[in-house]
C-alpha cells in the first residue's frame, strides 16, 4: 500500500503521523503542501479539506491525525506474505 502525507513544516500534528510511520517501519510518501500548490490543491480535490495532515493510505484517505482511523485502515491492507530464503 502507498501511503502519502500531505503536510506543512510547522504542523505538530503532521509530525506525529511522520513520527507513528517511522517508529513502525512504514514507509510513506511526504508532500510539503505549503512549498507546492499544485499539489494542495491535489490534496483539497481528494480530501475535501484545506487543512493537514492528509493522509493517503492507498485509496484511503484520512484527514487529521487519527491514529485509531489509519490503524483500521492498514489492518484492512492485504499482508504481503514472507518469502522463504
Amino acid at each position: 500500500m502507498h501511503i502519502t502525507i500531505y503536510t506543512t513544516p510547522t504542523c505538530p500534528y503532521c509530525k506525529l503521523a511522520k513520527d507513528y510511520f517511522k517508529d513502525k517501519g512504514i514507509t510513506f510518501s511526504e508532500i510539503d503542501v505549503a512549498a507546492d500548490p499544485a499539489a494542495a490543491n491535489e490534496m483539497v480535490k481528494k480530501s475535501g479539506q484545506m487543512g493537514v495532515p492528509v493522509i493517503e493510505l492507498g485509496d484511503e484517505i484520512v484527514v487529521g491525525w487519527n491514529e485509531s482511523a489509519v490503524e483500521e485502515v492498514l489492518k484492512k491492507s492485504p499482508k504481503k506474505e514472507k518469502q522463504k530464503a
